[in-house]
């Protein structure tokens, strides 16, 4: 599947991160397959902005439901794995780190890391497939508004796995980076 990633922060495939355990790696970086990042229209004029978001062309799965998360700055929530559900994310508001981890055991991208900074400097739906880690950072203060286009609406009886961020089951550091 094709990756389209916005000119404002193009990812690099590797690059030094410092990981949770305080050492200086090589992490793989870069794309995750099924993992889609397309640039979204925004159409601005004296009276405000439209703001571009699903569209029954862009959309890759079946329509479940709509909601919205409100992150507030330095917050990070996450990880979540979900066995089924595909999520498509839209920053509305702010903006957000989202990192995303491979776990898939058939993915060709298994073990990758994929930073996207998303929301008011790069305005862009996210597509996630089932089996892939995702976190976030809230970024703007005093908060960010994330849409999530889910595949299926929500239903409590379905568990998803939740990885502590600070723990090195998926070893990343959520510190700034300089």
């Amino acid at each position: 599947m094709a990756i389209v990633v916005s000119a404002l922060y193009p990812y690099r495939i590797t690059r030094n991160l410092k990981t949770s355990g305080g050492n200086n790696t090589k992490v793989k970086m870069g794309e995750i397959n099924g993992v889609v990042i397309s640039p979204l229209k925004r159409i601005p004029d004296e009276r405000g902005t439209i703001m571009h978001g699903i569209r029954r062309d862009n959309m890759l799965n079946e329509f479940g439901e709509v909601y919205f998360k409100k992150l507030y700055k330095d917050v990070i929530n996450g990880w979540h794995v979900h066995e089924r559900l595909i999520l498509n994310y839209i920053c509305v508001y702010g903006m957000i780190k989202l990192v995303l981890y491979d776990m898939r055991e058939n993915s060709q991208t298994k073990g990758n890391l994929q930073e996207i900074f998303m929301g008011e400097d790069n305005y862009c739906l996210v597509h996630i497939p089932p089996g892939i880690a995702n976190g976030m950072k809230g970024l703007w203060a005093p908060f960010s508004i994330l849409c999530n286009v889910a595949s299926e609406p929500h239903d409590p009886t379905i568990k998803y796995k939740r990885i502590d961020p600070h723990s090195k089951e998926i070893d990343y550091d959520w510190a700034l980076k300089d």
